[in-house]
């Protein structure tokens, strides 16, 4: 597996984030904005106060979020929200620039919600690519889910974009403004999938990771990645220490998080990644009694080492 360099993957980091902020601007001030379409997300409450006060998107934004991360700090810690926070310092700065000359679309407002929910999908899905949120509602709704581990942290951000869906159609006087900002949420979901997962949702990364340091490691998924990890008996060849082997299915985005928490923990950490065709159960595609791939996988590898 190839490892960038701290200084490397901060480079990468930076060009996605300002990729993703480019084209979150074009969606919100060409198409969304003065369409008067509020597709979720505390981007969508900005759209609204600005309709209402005519008060700047981005800073908005910016200041919904400072309480948020502010619970967030004391959750979970500034290590893991600390990539959010420039997403969102980045992500508003070129909203607010950006309505100072990127020109209003106000033709078809079906155009209008198809092509800003899918520029905001395809900005989202930069950050997320690189382990960070854009904070706001998603955030949120992982900080809820956190605490409160039986609550799906979809139906969370449903739940939060109805409710602001319903407050641009109050605040519109118009069900046909929220009716559309529902088609951009559709578009912008499946973008985001599309990006992220491919043609499945189902699909991902499969690590093997061989580490003496497998408790420290294996702990650090569970409570940072909110994955599950499977330790499976194995046996140096050639030393002949008895150790544990961490077996983990991730999603496509998460991969720089885990590597992250890899290479934290361990830098000598021997590593296999593989590509997961599918993957079913919690997190992934809904689990099936006829489909036990995975289950099976980790039975065949458990005889082999017995």
């Amino acid at each position: 597996m190839i490892r960038l360099s701290g200084k490397k993957s901060g480079i990468l980091d930076l060009l996605f984030f300002l990729l993703g902020g480019c084209l979150c601007s074009l969606a919100v001030n060409m198409f969304t904005s003065p369409n008067n379409i509020a597709p979720g997300g505390l981007t969508g409450v900005g759209i609204v106060l600005r309709y209402l006060f005519h008060t700047p998107v981005g800073a908005v934004n910016m200041l919904l979020n400072v309480p948020i991360f502010i619970w967030a700090f004391i959750e979970i810690g500034y290590k893991l929200v600390g990539k959010s926070l420039l997403a969102v310092v980045l992500c508003s700065c070129f909203i607010d620039l950006g309505s100072l000359f990127i020109p209003a679309y106000q033709g078809d407002m079906l155009l209008a919600a198809v092509f800003g929910g899918g520029l905001e999908g395809l900005g989202l899905a930069m950050f997320l690519m690189r382990g960070s949120t854009t904070g706001g509602t998603d955030l949120v709704a992982r900080l809820l889910s956190h605490r409160h581990r039986h609550l799906s942290v979809g139906k969370l951000l449903m739940g939060i974009d109805v409710l602001v869906v319903v407050f641009s159609m109050v605040a519109y006087q118009s069900p046909e403004s929220a009716l559309y900002a529902v088609i951009a949420i559709f578009v912008s979901t499946h973008m985001i999938d599309s990006v992220l997962y491919g043609t499945s949702n189902g699909n991902g990364k499969l690590y093997f990771i061989l580490s003496e340091k497998y408790e420290e490691i294996s702990r650090k998924i569970l409570e940072d990645l909110d994955r599950g990890v499977t330790l499976i008996p194995d046996k140096g060849g050639y030393s002949g220490r008895p150790g544990e082997m961490i077996l983990c299915a991730v999603r496509r985005f998460e991969v720089t998080r885990i590597n992250e928490i890899i290479y934290r923990e361990d830098p000598d950490a021997f590593v296999i990644v593989g590509e997961a065709g599918e993957i079913t159960g919690e997190g992934f595609h809904p689990s099936r009694s006829d489909d036990t791939t995975l289950r099976q996988l980790i039975e065949k590898l458990r005889k082999k080492e017995g």
